[in-house]
């Protein structure tokens, strides 16, 4: 492979090679996508096998018709994928959690095909329902959300999280719920930017010599009103800025 380097006084930049280089190059990287996909598949067939756990069915959960049984969230199907969303109380919108954010803003058009399969899909979180109304509404959700405070866990657990439910009759039951970077297949962007050449731009990545220095994680989560990333006191969650009547945000 002849390679020709950039000559430039930006970061790094991938070598430039010819048509057939670059297919030779593309051909070896698919044989690792390949086996990490299959690789998926092995993990989500894991993931089928597990045991469950029964939780009450029978908990109120507070939503826009006001308090409903739990089992109300299957809407008669068998299966409820739900997203366990934070809450800081008394915060501002602004001042919502970035990283559930990013998630409930990515799944909130998953319903419908969600449905076709057969699942439910539905948003808790611990927040008071008298607050989280105003903050929906500010971010335009149309999926159907739910307040599950002081409810016992699997349903009330602690929040930022995938879970996923089993309906069978009356009684209901926790499959699987994520952890850790769990999370990462209900937002569309971390499989985008891993496409990209400078990546997600964050510390951990292994990258080349030369590429721009990474920041700390999920630093794009949260922007000012200029479209910089930060987690200081100008800052909302990213989508956020899109929304009408979005105003800068006084430290």
């Amino acid at each position: 492979m002849t390679e020709t380097p950039v000559t430039t006084s930006a970061p790094a930049r991938p070598p430039v090679v010819d048509r057939d280089a670059w297919e030779a190059a593309r051909a070896e990287l698919l044989a690792q996508e390949k086996a990490h996909t299959r690789a998926g598949d092995v993990l989500a067939a894991a993931r089928r096998r597990m045991p469950m756990v029964e939780a009450d069915g029978g908990v109120l959960v507070t939503g826009a018709e006001g308090p409903v049984p739990f089992t109300d969230l299957f809407e008669g199907r068998d299966e409820l994928v739900v997203y366990q969303h934070m809450w800081h109380d008394g915060y501002p919108i602004s001042g919502q959690c970035p990283g559930c954010t990013t998630n409930a803003w990515h799944v909130q058009r998953s319903a419908p095909y969600l449905r076709a399969r057969g699942v439910s899909f539905a948003m808790l979180t611990e927040g008071p329902w008298a607050e989280v109304v105003p903050f929906l509404e500010f971010m335009g959700y149309t999926e159907p959300w739910y307040s599950v405070r002081d409810l016992p866990a699997p349903i009330g657990v602690d929040m930022g999280h995938i879970a996923v439910f089993l309906r069978d009759g009356d009684h209901v039951y926790l499959t699987y719920r994520t952890t850790g970077r769990g999370n990462e297949p209900a937002a569309g962007i971390f499989g985008l930017l891993d496409l990209t050449p400078y990546g997600r731009g964050e510390a951990w990545e292994d990258v080349p010599d030369g590429w721009p220095a990474g920041q700390t994680s999920c630093w794009y989560w949260a922007t000012d009103a200029e479209g910089n990333g930060t987690w200081g006191p100008t800052r909302r969650p990213t989508p956020q800025w899109t929304r009408p009547g979005a105003t800068p945000v006084v430290p």
